[in-house]
C-alpha cells in the first residue's frame, strides 16, 4: 500500500507539472497493481481530458464512479466532458447532473445542488434542442428524485410543465408534417392514410397527455387549470381519431367521453365537450335525454345550430320532455322577437323561443343545415315526421345515416340505437313518399331493426302501411294488430288496422272500427288531430258508401255524403275525400262541372289520387287540351304510384304513361313518346292503343322494323278482342302501310292502303298515302329496271287520281302525285304510248286561262292546249307528240302544286322546287341542237328554282338545282349555287359531283377530279361521282382507269342512270375494239343490259340502239340484231327522207352494213346481199363530198364486201363470192383476215385451179406477215390434206415457232396451234399416238398456265386423271375476270376430269358445246 501511496504522490506532482502522458503512464501502473484505486482513475481521466481524450476520459471517470458512486470528485470530473462535448451526450450529462445533486442533496449542501441542476438546465437551452429541454425540466418537476430538497428554491412546477406543453405541442405538430410531407410522395400512397399512419406513430411516443395532467393537478389557477381540460379533450379526440378500431380505441374513446362529461358536470361551457356529451348518448327513446342538460346547452350556447334545433324541438308539441313553467305560464305572443337582448353589463346572447310552427320550422331548419350533430338529426327527423314532411325527411335520414356511419368509423362507438331510429325515420317517409316507388327500400330498413328488435312498434306498424299499400291485406293486418299491442292506445294504429280490413272487403268490420274510434280523436279535453280525424271521417264514409251500392243509397245525402263533407270541414286539404265526391258528383248528382273542380282540387293535393287524374285527363283530352293531359299525366307518373314494387300483389296503372305518349305524340316528339308506350306497355301488355301509340312512335322517329313489330302486336290484340276494337283496326292497316312504304315494301303497303279505303272511302288522308305509296313504288321499279312495272303503277295512280274524292284535289301532296307519275312516263320513253291522256285530261281540265296554270305562263308559254289536242297523227310524228303531252302534264300538275299549297311557306317552296325540275325536264327532252341556247323551259326552271330560294333560303337541295340549270347559261351563278348549296350541307355528294361536272364543262381537269374524289368520299354509293372520274381519266388518256370506273358506276347505280348506261357500254366496246384477244360472252352481258335499259328509256337515241346491236351480234343474239337494225335503219331513211341530212345517210349506209351482218348470221343470205350492196352503193363517193370519213368508208365497205362474200359462197354462187372477196382486198389493202376467208372459200371450191390459187394466197399472207398465226394454221391443214411432206416441214417449223412465241398468240390461237401440231405428228409423220402425247407435253412446257396442253394430255396419256385436274386448275385461274379464258375452253376442262359434278359443271358452263354432254352421258354410263 505503501507504493501505491508513493505512486499517487508521484501522480499529484506530474499532474501539477502538467505532464499528462507521465499522469496516463503512472495511473495505469497504479491501476495494474490496484484495478480499484478510485484516486488513480480520477489522475488519469483528469489527464485524459487535459489531453482532449474525452471518450476515453469519460470511461475512466465512469470506472471511478463505479468504484466510489458516493464520492462527487469523478461525478463533477464527468460534468466537465460532458460540458466540453456541446450537444453531444446529453442525455448523460442529465445522469451526472442527477447524480451530483443527490450528493450535495445528501451532504445537505442544497445550494450547490440547486446550482449543479440550473447550470445544467441552462446548459441545454444554449446548446441543446427543445426536447432535451423538456427532459432536462424533468428534474425540477414532482417525480425527480431531488424534487423534495428543491422545491421552493426552484419556480413552481406549473410553469415548467407550461414551458414543457409549448415545446411538445410545436414539436409533435412539426414531426407530423414533416412525416406527412416525406411519407405521402410514396408510390400508391393515399393522403389520409399516411396522415393516420404518421399520427399513430407520433401520438404512441407521445407524453404530451400527461403534460396537460400534470398541468390541470397542479393548476392553481381555475381559467388555466380549464383551458388545458379543454386541450385534453381535444388531445385524446385526436388521438381516438387516429387509432384504428380495437381495444386502443375502445379504451380512448371511454376517456373521450369522461372528460367531456366532466366538463359537462361542473357545466364548464366549451362547446366541444357538450357537443360529445350530446351526441354520443346512445338511447333508444329521445326522452331518455337529459332535458336539464339540454336546457343548459341553449343557455350556454344560444348561437350554435345545435341550439336551434333543440329549442324548436323543446318547444314543440311532439317533444316528449316537460315545459318549462315560463313557458307555460307564456302568453302567446309575448317572446320576444329579437335574438339578442341586453343587460346591466352589455350585450349578452339569450335564447330564443319560436312561437308558430312556422318560426319554429324555419329556426330548425337554418340549423339543421349547419348542424353535424347525430342528436339534432335525430331530433329534426322526429319532427319531420310529426310534420309528415316525408319529401324532407327522406333527404334529411339519407344524409344522417351516412354521418353515423362517419362517426362509427371515427368514434369506434356502435350508435345502434341511433342508427335504428334514423333507419325509422327514413323507412318511414319512404312508406309515403312517393308511394310505392321505394316500398322495397323502407321493407328492407324496417326487417333490418326487427332482426335485432323484433318489438319495435314504429317498424311492425311501417312493415304493415307497407302490406296495405301491397294490396296484402293479411299481412298488414297481421303486423298492425302486433303493433297495437304493443301500443293500444295509438289511434293512428288503430284507425290504420280497422281501415285495412276494410280495404280487404269486410266493410262492416271495418267502419264498426272506425266507428269506435270517432268518439276518441273528438274526446274533450284532449288537442284533435284534424288531419287524423279528416281521414277517419273519411274513411268511415266509404265503408258506408261500399256497404250499400245502390245508387238510391249512394245519392243519400245524409249517408257516406255527410261523412265526406265533414271530413272536409276537418281538414281541406285532405285529397281522397275530393275524389270521392267527384265521383258522386260525375255519376250521381250529374254535376260535371263541380265534379271537374273536385277531381282537379284531389291532384293539385295529392299526384296519389290515380281515380282523380285518371277521370281529370279524359276531361281534357276529350277537349284536345294536350299539354293538361300531360301535366296531369306526368304529376301521377312523378308520385311513383303507377308502378308496383317488386313481389307485390297491386297491379301497375298504364294510362299515365299512355296519356304522355298521345301527348308527346302530338307534339312530335317520337323519342319520348317511344319511352312512354313502352313504360306502359311493360305494365300492361295487352293494352292495345298503347302498341299503335308505340307503333306510331316508332314510325315517326324512323324505326320502321320496330314499328311493324309494334302494329302486328296491336292487330294480334285485335283478333282477340274484336269488339272493343272495332271501328279502329284501321288505323293499325294505316300505320302499317306507312311503315311498308317507308321500309320500302310497297306492293304490302298498297294492299293495305286499297283495304283501309274500301273500309273507310271517306278518309283522304290515306288516299293521298295511296298516291303517295303508288308514285314511290313506281319510282322504285324503274330504278330497279322493272319498266313495265313502274309504268303500270304510274297509270293506275292518274287512274285512282281521276276518281279521288273532290277534298283532295286542292292539295299540294296530290297534285304533286300526279306530277310525278306522269314525270314516269317522260323517263320511260319506250311506253309513252300508254300515257292515259284521257284521265289526265280529265285531271288537268281545258280551262287554258284558269288562274292555277297562269305560274309563269309568260315565260314557258304552256297551257292546257296541246294535252287538250285529240286526233290521229302521222307515225314517225305520234311519239313527239305523246312526249309533249307528257311534259306539259307534267309541268300543269306541279302548277297546281305551287297554286294549292300558297298557304304554307314550307310546301309552296317545295312545289316551285319540283316545278323547276318539271320545266329543266322538258328542256332536257329536246333535240340537242336546240339545247344549245337557253329555251323558254330552262328560264321557267330558272326562275322556279330562284322563288323557291326566296321561300326557303335554307335549303340546299334549293341551290343545288339552281346551279344545275344555270351551268350552261352563267356558269359564275351556277358556281355560286353549288357552293352555297355545300355550305348548308357539305355532305352532299351530287352537290360535289354537279360542281365537279361544272368544273369539267370549264375544262379544268384537275380541279374536276379533286372535286369528284371529295364527292366519292360524302357518299361512296354515289354513281355519278364515280362516273365523273372516269371522263376526268377519259380526258387524260387513261381508258383503262376510265373503264374501271365505268363499271363501278354501272355495279352501284339504278337503272334509271341514263348516264351511266351511255358510258359504260362505250367504254367495254372501245376495250373490245383494242384488245388482242377474244373476250367471252359474259364481260357482253352487262353493256347488253345497260343498253336495253337505255332503250326503253330512250328509244330515240339511234346511236346507241346500234351500240346495243353491234354487242348483241358479238353475243350472237343476232336474231335481236336484226330487229334493232332495221328499226334503225328505217328510222335513218325517213329521217333522210324528210331532212335529207348527211349524217341520217351516214347512220343508214353504217347500220345496212351491220345489217348485212346479221342477215348472214340468221342465214337470211339474200337479204345479206341486198343491205351489203345498197351499202356499199351509199359509200362509193370519196372525198370531202362523201358522209363518211375515209376510215369510216373502208371499214363499211369491207364489211360489205366480205359478208356478201359469205353470202354468195352459202349462196353457192362462188364466183359472184370469189368477186367480192377481190373487192374486199382491194378495199382493204390486203388485209390478211380476208386474204384467209378467200383462201378457205377457194379451197371450197373443190377445182385445182381454185385451191392452187389459195395455196398462193395464204403464201403472200405469210410472205407480208410471217407472225399472222391464222394462214399458217391454214397452210398447216392444206400441207396435210396434200399430204405434202416437204411443205409439211416447212410448215411445221412456222407453227413451232409460233407456238414457241410468248407474245402476239392468243391462248385460242395456242389451242389452235397444239391440234394442227399434233394432227401433223400423228398423220404426216406417222408418230402415232405417242408423238401426239409428245406435242402436249410440249404445250404445257411452253404454256403451262393453259388448260389445252393439260386437257389434251389428260385425252391422251395414262395419267389422265392427274392431268385432267391440272387442266382444270389452270382453267380457273384463267376464267374472267383473272384472264380471258373462253366459256368453250373452260367447259372442256370441266368435261375431262370424267367426274360426274365436273359434267354438270361443264354444261352450266357452256351448254352449246358437246363435250359437257358427251362427259354427262359417259358418266352415267360408267
Amino acid at each position: 500500500m505503501s507504493g501505491v501511496k508513493q505512486a499517487l504522490k508521484a501522480v499529484n506532482e506530474a499532474v501539477k507539472q502538467q505532464k499528462w502522458d507521465n499522469v496516463v503512464q503512472a495511473a495505469d501502473d497504479i491501476l495494474q497493481k490496484d484495478p480499484k484505486n478510485y484516486q488513480a482513475y480520477v489522475f488519469k481521466a483528469f489527464a485524459l481530458d487535459k489531453k482532449n481524450k474525452l471518450d476515453e476520459s469519460e470511461a475512466s471517470y465512469l470506472e471511478a464512479t463505479q468504484c466510489k458512486p458516493g464520492d462527487a470528485q469523478a461525478w463533477q470530473g464527468l460534468v466537465k466532458v460532458y460540458q466540453r462535448q456541446g450537444g453531444k451526450k446529453i442525455k448523460q450529462y442529465q445522469h451526472a447532473t442527477l447524480r451530483l445533486a443527490e450528493i450535495y442533496r445528501d451532504a445537505e449542501d442544497m445550494f450547490k445542488c440547486q446550482d449543479t441542476v440550473d447550470k445544467f438546465i441552462d446548459y441545454v437551452r444554449v446548446q441543446g434542442d427543445r426536447l432535451q429541454l423538456v427532459e432536462a425540466l424533468d428534474l425540477i418537476l414532482p417525480g425527480s428524485p431531488i424534487y423534495p430538497a428543491l422545491e421552493g428554491r426552484v419556480p413552481p412546477p406549473v410553469q415548467q410543465y407550461e414551458t414543457q406543453a409549448q415545446i411538445v405541442e410545436a414539436e409533435e405538430k412539426k414531426r407530423i408534417n414533416s412525416l406527412i410531407g416525406e411519407r405521402r410522395t410514396r408510390i400508391g400512397a393515399r393522403l389520409n392514410d399516411v396522415t393516420l399512419e404518421v399520427k399513430r406513430e407520433v401520438y404512441r411516443e407521445s407524453r404530451l397527455g400527461n403534460i396537460y395532467r400534470q398541468i390541470i393537478d397542479w393548476a392553481s389557477d381555475d381559467d388555466l387549470r380549464r383551458t388545458y381540460e379543454e386541450k385534453l379533450l381535444l388531445y385524446c379526440h385526436e388521438r381516438l381519431l387516429a387509432w384504428p378500431p380495437g381495444e386502443e380505441k375502445t379504451r380512448e374513446s371511454e376517456l373521450v367521453k369522461k372528460l367531456a362529461n366532466d366538463m359537462i358536470i361542473i357545466k364548464h361551457p366549451f362547446k366541444f365537450a357538450w357537443d360529445i356529451g350530446i351526441d354520443w348518448q346512445n338511447h333508444k327513446e329521445i326522452w331518455e335525454w337529459d332535458v336539464n342538460i339540454l336546457r343548459q346547452y341553449c343557455l350556454n350556447f344560444p348561437d350554435s345550430d345545435l341550439c336551434r334545433v333543440v329549442m324548436g324541438f323543446l318547444t314543440s308539441a311532439v317533444s316528449p320532455f316537460p315545459k318549462e313553467e315560463s313557458q307555460e305560464n307564456q302568453a302567446p305572443g309575448a317572446a320576444e322577437s329579437e335574438d339578442e337582448s341586453e343587460d346591466d353589463e352589455g350585450g349578452v346572447s339569450t335564447t330564443y323561443a319560436p312561437v308558430t310552427e312556422e318560426d319554429r320550422l324555419l329556426m330548425m331548419t337554418e340549423g339543421i343545415s349547419g348542424a353535424n350533430s347525430l342528436f339534432a338529426y335525430r331530433l329534426m327527423g322526429e319532427y319531420y315526421q310529426y310534420l309528415e314532411e316525408h319529401e324532407s325527411n327522406v333527404e334529411l335520414m339519407r344524409k344522417a345515416l351516412e354521418h353515423v356511419q362517419e362517426e362509427r368509423k371515427k368514434t369506434g362507438l356502435r350508435f345502434q340505437n341511433t342508427e335504428d331510429a334514423f333507419s325509422l325515420y327514413l323507412a318511414t317517409a319512404l312508406v309515403y313518399y312517393q308511394t310505392p316507388r321505394h316500398h322495397q327500400e323502407a321493407k328492407s330498413l324496417f326487417d333490418k331493426v326487427l332482426d335485432h328488435d323484433p318489438l319495435s312498434t314504429s317498424a311492425l306498424i311501417g312493415v304493415g302501411l307497407i302490406y296495405e299499400e301491397e294490396e296484402d291485406y293479411d299481412e298488414a293486418i297481421d303486423f298492425l294488430e302486433r303493433a297495437l299491442k304493443r301500443a293500444p292506445d295509438n289511434l293512428r294504429v288503430r284507425t290504420e288496422a280497422a281501415w285495412v280490413k276494410a280495404l280487404k272487403g269486410d266493410y262492416a268490420s271495418g267502419a264498426k272500427g272506425l266507428e269506435e274510434c270517432m268518439p276518441l280523436l273528438t274526446k274533450k279535453g284532449q288537442p284533435v288531430n284534424k288531419e287524423l280525424l279528416a281521414q277517419t271521417q273519411y274513411r268511415l264514409g266509404y265503408c258506408i258508401w261500399n256497404l250499400d251500392t245502390s245508387k238510391a243509397a249512394r245519392k243519400n245525402r245524409k249517408g257516406a255524403y255527410s261523412y265526406f263533407l265533414e271530413s272536409l270541414k276537418s281538414n281541406l286539404n285532405y285529397a281522397p275525400t275530393y275524389t270521392i265526391l267527384g265521383i258522386y258528383y260525375a255519376d250521381y248528382a250529374k254535376d260535371k262541372k263541380r265534379a271537374r273542380k273536385c277531381f282537379q282540387k284531389a291532384v293539385e293535393l295529392s299526384p296519389s289520387e290515380v281515380e282523380s287524374a285518371e277521370r281529370l285527363a279524359r276531361s281534357f283530352a276529350d277537349d284536345g287540351d294536350w299539354d293538361r293531359v300531360e301535366l296531369v299525366a306526368q304529376r301521377v307518373v312523378d308520385s311513383g304510384k303507377v308502378k308496383p314494387p317488386p313481389g307485390s300483389k297491386r297491379k301497375g296503372i298504364s294510362w299515365p304513361f299512355a296519356a304522355l305518349g298521345v301527348a308527346e305524340l302530338n307534339k312530335q316528339d317520337y323519342n319520348k313518346a317511344i319511352v312512354s308506350f313502352q313504360a306502359a306497355l311493360r305494365i300492361s301488355p295487352e293494352d292495345y292503343h298503347a302498341w299503335v301509340g308505340l307503333g306510331e312512335s316508332y314510325h315517326g322517329s324512323g324505326r320502321y322494323i320496330a314499328a311493324t313489330r309494334a302494329i302486328l302486336n296491336a292487330q294480334k290484340l285485335e283478333e282477340t278482342a274484336a269488339a272493343e276494337t272495332a271501328g279502329e283496326a284501321w288505323f293499325t292497316k294505316f300505320i302499317l302501310a306507312e311503315t311498308k312504304r317507308e321500309l320500302g315494301e310497297f306492293d304490302d303497303a298498297i294492299s293495305l292502303y286499297r283495304l283501309v279505303i274500301a273500309d273507310r272511302p271517306e278518309e283522304h288522308g290515306v288516299a293521298i298515302s295511296l298516291m303517295q305509296a303508288l308514285v314511290d313504288s313506281a319510282m322504285n321499279s324503274m330504278n330497279k329496271g322493272f319498266f313495265g312495272k313502274a309504268i303500270g303503277l304510274a297509270k293506275e295512280t292518274i287512274a285512282f287520281a281521276s276518281r279521288a274524292p273532290a277534298a283532295i284535289t286542292e292539295t299540294f301532296n296530290f297534285w304533286k302525285a300526279v306530277g310525278d307519275a306522269c314525270a314516269l312516263f317522260s323517263s320511260i320513253q319506250g311506253r309513252i304510248s300508254e300515257f292515259p291522256t284521257e284521265n289526265v285530261r280529265d285531271l288537268i281540265g281545258n280551262d287554258d286561262n284558269a288562274e292555277e296554270y297562269q305560274v309563269f305562263r309568260d315565260v314557258d308559254s304552256v297551257g292546257t292546249g296541246v294535252i287538250a289536242t285529240a286526233g290521229i297523227f302521222p307515225e314517225d310524228e305520234t311519239m313527239g307528240v305523246d312526249l309533249t303531252k307528257v311534259i306539259e302534264a307534267t309541268i300543269l300538275a306541279h302548277k297546281r302544286a305551287v297554286h294549292v299549297s300558297a298557304s304554307d311557306t314550307h310546301a309552296h317552296a317545295v312545289a316551285y322546287y319540283n316545278l323547276g325540275w318539271a320545266e329543266y325536264r322538258a328542256h332536257m327532252c329536246l333535240p340537242w341542237k336546240f339545247r344549245k341556247k337557253s329555251t323558254r323551259y330552262l328560264k321557267a326552271a330558272i326562275a322556279c328554282f330562284k322563288r323557291a330560294i326566296e321561300l326557303e333560303a335554307g335549303n340546299s337541295e334549293f341551290w343545288n338545282a339552281l346551279g344545275v340549270v344555270t351551268s350552261e347559261v352563267n356558269p359564275s351563278v351556277a358556281q355560286h349555287s353549288f357552293v352555297r348549296s355545300l355550305y348548308l350541307n357539305e355532305r352532299g355528294a351530287h352537290a360535289w359531283t354537279n360542281l365537279g361536272t361544272l368544273a369539267l364543262l370549264q375544262n379544268d381537269v384537275v380541279l374536276a377530279n379533286e372535286i369528284f374524289t371529295k364527292a366519292q368520299s360524302a357518299d361512296p354509293d354515289y354513281a355519278h361521282a364515280w362516273l365523273g372520274q372516269g371522263l376526268v381519266a377519259l380526258l387524260l388518256g387513261d381508258a383503262k382507269e376510265a373503264r374501271g370506273l365505268f363499271t363501278h358506276a354501272m355495279d352501284i347505280s339504278e337503272s334509271s342512270s341514263a348516264a351511266t348506261r351511255r358510258l359504260y357500254p362505250v367504254s367495254v366496246f372501245d376495250h373490245i375494239l383494242t384488245s388482242s384477244s377474244e373476250q367471252p360472252i359474259t364481260m357482253l352481258l352487262q353493256p347488253i343490259l345497260a343498253l336495253s335499259q337505255l332503250q326503253s328509256m330512250s328509244p330515240q337515241d339511234l346511236a346507241y340502239n346500234h351500240l346495243g346491236a353491234l354487242f348483241q351480234e358479238r353475243a350472237h343474239e343476232s336474231d335481236r340484231a336484226v330487229v334493232v337494225l332495221e328499226e334503225i335503219c328505217r328510222v335513218a331513211e325517213a329521217r333522210f327522207e324528210v331532212t335529207e341530212s348527211p349524217e341520217a345517210l351516214k347512220q343508214y349506209a353504217i347500220a345496212k352494213a351491220d345489217l348485212a351482218r346479221s342477215y348472214l348470221a340468221v342465214g337470211a343470205y339474200d337479204e345479206a346481199v341486198a343491205s351489203g350492196e345498197l351499202a356499199i352503193d351509199l359509200s362509193n363517193e370519196e372525198g370531202p363530198e362523201s358522209e363518211l370519213t375515209a376510215e369510216e368508208r373502208k371499214k363499211v365497205r369491207l364489211s360489205a364486201h366480205v359478208t356478201m362474200g359469205l353470202a354468195q359462197y352459202y349462196l353457192d354462187h362462188i364466183e359472184d363470192a370469189v368477186a367480192c372477196f377481190e373487192s374486199a382486198l382491194q378495199e382493204s389493202d390486203g388485209n390478211p383476215d380476208t386474204r384467209c376467208i378467200l383462201a378457205q372459200v377457194l379451197w371450197a371450191t373443190g377445182a385445182e385451179e381454185s385451191r392452187e390459187r389459195a395455196r398462193e394466197v395464204l403464201s403472200e399472207v405469210i410472205r407480208r406477215e410471217p407472225h399472222h398465226v391464222q394462214s399458217a394454221l391454214l397452210l398447216g391443214v392444206i400441207a396435210l390434206l396434200d399430204d405434202d411432206v416437204e411443205s409439211l416441214e416447212a410448215v411445221g417449223q412456222r407453227l413451232q415457232s409460233l407456238r414457241a412465241s410468248v407474245t402476239g398468240v392468243t391462248g385460242a390461237q395456242q389451242a389452235q396451234l397444239g391440234d394442227v401440231m399434233r394432227a401433223i405428228a400423228v398423220l404426216g409423220a406417222g408418230q402415232g399416238p405417242e408423238g401426239a402425247k409428245a406435242h402436249a407435253q410440249m404445250d404445257i412446257m411452253y404454256h403451262p398456265y393453259l388448260p389445252h396442253g393439260w386437257s389434251e394430255l389428260a385425252a391422251l396419256g395414262n395419267d389422265g386423271d392427274g392431268a385432267a385436274a391440272m387442266g382444270l386448275r389452270v382453267a380457273r385461274k384463267g376464267a374472267p375476270p383473272h384472264g380471258d379464258l373462253t366459256d368453250e375452253d373452260m367447259g372442256l376442262a370441266y368435261a375431262r376430269t370424267g367426274l360426274p359434278a365436273d359434267a354438270q359443271m361443264a354444261i352450266m358452263v357452256a351448254p352449246w358445246e358437246w363435250a359437257g354432254w358427251t362427259a354427262v352421258v359417259e358418266a352415267v354410263g360408267a
